[in-house]
């Protein structure tokens, strides 16, 4: 139904959305906790979806997402962002993120934005 790489720098978020995807028939393939370590996954393991976190060391989730669209420009990469985010929100859509999800995550809400950006 759809592999997906899960990225916060939070265990507790990576967790909860895990959580939230299983209980929905997806399939989670990594996770990884900055974005550094989100493009090397995401070279590794090719996954359908990647949700990723816009506030983490190394590499923040827009930069992620500018390097994940240098390598699959088909990426779909659905935001996950703090209330108050909505500029960076804006770039990352802007960078190439299909969608976004505000936390605390609503699980309706997380599973109809992945079903979305995946045409399902």
């Amino acid at each position: 139904m759809g592999r997906i790489l899960v990225v916060d720098d939070a265990a507790f978020m990576r967790m909860m959305i895990k959580d939230i995807l299983s209980k929905n028939g997806f399939e989670v393939v990594g996770e990884a906790e900055n974005g550094q370590i989100a493009v090397e996954k995401y070279k590794e393991l090719k996954p359908d979806l990647v949700t990723m976190d816009i506030t983490m060391p190394e590499l923040d989730g827009i930069g992620a997402v500018k390097e994940i669209k240098k390598i699959n420009p088909a990426a779909v990469i659905v935001m996950c962002s703090a209330m108050g985010q909505q500029s960076m929100v804006i770039e990352a859509i802007q960078a190439g993120a299909r969608d976004f999800i505000v936390k605390p995550f609503q699980a309706d809400r997380v599973v109809e934005a992945i079903k979305k950006a995946l045409g399902q």
